[in-house]
């Protein structure tokens, strides 16, 4: 494996052929970016979406050329605050195109997760882990392109998205 950094993540998100999968296996995430944005959600003031235009558009350019963009969340029930806030904007990003579905955690009991958490596999080629410190701050990505972890976080994945539930059927606890 080998470290990259937040740009070479993004170049990889809007750079795919056919698709990526995402996993988030935490309950909280603590990335700077956010954290604005959640205060203003705590206070209940409106939160504009201009920070994530340029996921948004990606995706939707994704959309656009029939490539396809899913992502699994793992969540502890009853829902953490980090949780509710990303309920809160995430049909933005499905009216852009990412379907993206939920799973409490305890229905997954019986399915092996790689023991990082967080990944993308991006074009069924490629993986990238997301490392993040106990506060929730990502501390690193790393990438592999070993066909034998690729196709043990893609088998991963898609175990998750089975039992997983569309978000338009979830109801978070």
């Amino acid at each position: 494996m080998r470290p990259v950094n937040s740009e070479e993540l993004d170049k990889l998100c809007k750079g795919i052929k056919r698709s990526f999968v995402h996993l988030e296996t935490r309950d909280a995430y603590g990335t700077e970016t956010e954290q604005p944005h959640i205060e203003k959600w705590r206070r209940g003031e409106p939160d504009d979406s201009d920070w994530l235009d340029w996921y948004l558009e990606g995706l939707r350019g994704h959309r656009g050329a029939g490539r396809t963009c899913r992502r699994a969340r793992i969540v502890s029930e009853p829902v953490t605050e980090y949780q509710r806030w990303t309920i809160s904007h995430v049909d933005r990003f499905i009216e852009a195109g990412e379907d993206i579905r939920y799973i409490p955690r305890p229905r997954l009991a019986t399915i092996c997760l790689p023991g990082s958490g967080d990944f993308y596999v991006f074009d069924d080629a490629l993986v990238l882990f997301l490392h993040y410190a106990g506060s929730g701050l990502n501390t690193a990505f790393e990438i592999t392109e070993d066909p034998q972890i690729v196709q043990t976080c893609r088998d991963a994945f898609e175990a998750v998205w089975d039992l997983a539930v569309p978000f338009s059927d979830y109801r978070p606890q």
